[in-house]
């Protein structure tokens, strides 16, 4: 197990820069080639990224799961880049769930690990109780870090069945992103941050919160005032403020480093990265 140590004051960005929502037509600068993304991968390292949240996209730019293609990423970005890779299991919501976890065949370093259906928009992203359990239990088997994405309260009980149930993850830590604001999901405030960053199992060693859409400064500061991290990324939002629209992935990490920087936090390394989230090597 790495050595490094994480000093409190070190923030976990992590940047999502694609998603599976938003279609290239509506926002052309959206990273949905493999170019695109590794060169987005590298601007948002170099501005104080410490891991990418990685979904992918087919030759015509739509969602998809091809192992191939999910395989060549996770080379291509430990080739170009030091940042933890995670990929999406969850990828659309039209993804099928046996597809869903043959993702872990890329060999990522880490994985996001949802712990409960949810209502996303019309549509339902599916996680049931089964493949929940599944998908954990293959992580530990594979030897990737998930990180558990928690949409509601609901998901924040789950966490707590699944590590009395089936112990730690793989690499021994806990960490989890309260993903907020997404109509079905918790509302992205203040209010609910506190509530479920109160109700997390003792097991959890780190946190960070996602804010989508006009939630995402509301969740952002939120997050600072109670000692947590940082995921932001075009898969969030794509607005810098009122009719101002994001160019660039980069500048949401800028940003979240620079909301950092008030609050005496400053960006983690990719080595503090990974003993944080209990990576070896």
């Amino acid at each position: 197990m790495t050595t490094t140590t994480v000093p409190a004051e070190a923030l976990l960005v992590t940047v999502a820069p694609t998603g599976a929502e938003t279609t290239k037509a509506d926002c052309p600068r959206l990273p949905t080639t493999l170019e695109e993304l590794v060169a987005t991968a590298r601007e948002c390292e170099a501005a104080g990224a410490a891991m990418i949240h990685v979904h992918i996209r087919d030759d015509d730019h739509l969602p998809t799961l091809d192992l191939a293609r999910l395989t060549d990423t996770v080379q291509a970005l430990r080739e170009g880049t030091d940042l933890v890779v995670q990929l999406s299991t969850g990828g659309s919501v039209h993804d099928p769930l046996d597809v869903r976890l043959k993702v872990l065949d890329a060999a990522p370093d880490s994985c996001s690990l949802t712990m409960g259906t949810t209502n996303f928009g019309d549509d339902v992203f599916s996680n049931p109780w089964p493949f929940v359990t599944e998908l954990y239990q293959l992580s530990q088997e594979r030897q990737v870090v998930p990180e558990f994405e928690l949409f509601d309260l609901g998901h924040v009980a789950a966490l707590h069945r699944l590590l009395d149930r089936y112990g730690l993850p793989y690499g021994g830590r806990v960490h989890c992103d309260l993903v907020m604001g997404v109509p079905g999901g918790m509302p992205g405030t203040a209010d609910a941050l506190v509530a479920a960053v109160a109700a997390l199992p003792p097991q959890v060693t780190s946190w960070s919160a996602t804010g989508i859409g006009r939630s995402t400064l509301p969740v952002a500061l939120a997050s600072l005032s109670k000692g947590g991290h940082l995921r932001v990324g075009m898969e969030d939002v794509l607005t810098l403020r009122r009719g101002e629209p994001v160019t660039s992935n980069r500048q949401l990490v800028d940003r979240a480093v620079a909301l950092g920087g008030l609050a005496q936090r400053r960006p983690m390394t990719t080595a503090e990265a990974r003993a944080l989230l209990g990576l070896t090597g």
